[in-house]
């Protein structure tokens, strides 16, 4: 019985964005990122099927390009990035739908509240960067609603609705680099 090789990678964080889309005032889009993140891919075969996954954000690196909402964002309302600095996902499935079309399945912690998700993803594919490093690119999308991980903060507007929605949209560019 031949056992296949596992091939290490590692999220260049140099060429990825990990990003997030919230509505406000339920008329418009304001996007952030997390700007420090790391993750690791574990795979036995070339098209990444039944891969590991593990990542983390640091909370308190949220970043929405306004400062005065970004220490928001990381207070008790939201991240409560102090007290829970990290978020986490661990895969639990990583599935091939079609082509280049994959459904990622896993554990998503926030605030030490884990809640499974399904995420999209397509596979760009592999190519050599000018130091001969193997590099594979991956485009993430998905939809998590924010009260399942206690971010419950919001505000009545006096036309109606609410200040922010409790959909978030995750639009995640990842470029994995593979490991020596």
């Amino acid at each position: 019985m031949s056992t296949q090789a596992t091939t290490k990678w590692a999220i260049d964080a140099a060429h990825s964005e990990i990003g997030f889309k919230v509505k406000h005032l339920m008329i418009t889009n304001v996007a952030g990122k997390f700007d420090k993140f790391e993750g690791s891919v574990e795979s036995t075969s070339d098209d990444f099927v039944n891969a590991n996954i593990s990542f983390t954000a640091e909370a308190a690196s949220v970043n929405t390009g306004q400062s005065q909402r970004d220490g928001h964002l990381q207070s008790a309302d939201f991240f409560d990035a102090a007290k829970f600095p990290q978020l986490k996902f661990a895969s639990t499935a990583f599935e091939k739908a079609s082509g280049s079309k994959y459904v990622l399945s896993g554990d998503l912690t926030i605030r030490d509240v884990t809640k499974a998700v399904k995420l999209d993803v397509d596979f760009s594919g592999e190519a050599k960067d000018p130091y001969n490093n193997t590099k594979a690119g991956f485009e993430i999308t998905g939809k998590i609603n924010r009260t399942d991980f206690g971010l419950n903060f919001n505000a009545p507007l006096e036309t109606g609705g609410v200040l922010l929605s409790e959909e978030i949209k995750l639009q995640i560019e990842v470029q994995l680099i593979k490991q020596a």
